[in-house]
């Protein structure tokens, strides 16, 4: 069979040639522009523990050295992280934005801290999450909104909490432990522990009882514990066996 040099399928031929090319190069620019603690780009943070990447292309990222990211912690791409109002303001000597070990953000989100904003570790965002610490006011009707001075409130989210995709996280608010956020959700206020919120403006939909449990309670079963002493080599094959079975 003779393929066309420009087979749509990208297999062989010129055509294929530059799709790969593209793409191993997209791939090491990605390689390459990444932020980690033993690239330079690292060096401007506060802090950035081990295992802590930045990917490729970044977002806007100002206020570096008022910024500490935690180890292990994935900032997907797009990702905007600020500390401060604009570039090249001395903070003091205290950090603005604090990230803890393990946290996850999405595609497309912004931190924005123009005062202090601690995220808790094994925090996970999806993407397009908003935080910020800061809202515009809008005291006098007769001046525009954009040049009246803005409010600030430090935003606290506790360890553990996921965030869903899209969700903003308003001036003053403060998560507990484990809080679920609902994609879309608007937050503003206190948010106890182990809760569930959702709407715009959110409210909570579901809490933890340590009596009673969930309530309302789930209306999917809790996942079944991985037996003691099964190895993931068995995990896979099981994984497998259930494929070609059907289950």
């Amino acid at each position: 069979m003779q393929w066309n040099v420009f087979s749509s399928d990208g297999r062989s031929g010129r055509g294929g040639l530059r799709h790969r090319a593209v793409q191993a190069g997209w791939r090491w620019v990605q390689r390459t522009g990444a932020v980690t603690a033993e690239q330079p780009g690292g060096h401007r943070f506060g802090a950035i523990g081990p295992g802590t990447k930045l990917a490729f292309p970044q977002g806007t990222v100002f206020g570096e050295p008022w910024i500490r990211l935690g180890a292990h912690c994935i900032i997907g791409e797009q990702v905007t992280l600020t500390a401060g109002m604009m570039p090249d303001l001395d903070l003091g000597p205290e950090p603005i934005l604090t990230l803890g070990d393990g946290v996850v953000i999405g595609r497309g989100s912004h931190v924005i801290a123009d005062t202090s904003v601690t995220v808790g570790r094994d925090v996970y965002m999806g993407p397009y999450v908003y935080i910020t610490s800061t809202n515009h006011s809008y005291d006098d009707p007769h001046e525009p909104i954009g040049k009246q001075w803005p409010r600030m409130d430090p935003v606290v989210i506790g360890p553990g909490c996921w965030i869903g995709t899209g969700a903003v996280i308003l001036p003053g608010a403060r998560l507990g432990r484990n809080v679920v956020v609902a994609a879309g959700a608007v937050v503003r206020g206190e948010v106890p522990d182990h809760a569930v919120v959702a709407g715009a403006p959110a409210r909570t939909v579901r809490t933890w009882d340590p009596a009673a449990g969930w309530q309302p309670p789930l209306r999917t079963p809790a996942p079944r514990p991985i037996p003691s002493g099964v190895t993931p080599e068995q995990l896979v094959a099981l994984g497998e066996l259930e494929q070609t079975q059907g289950l």
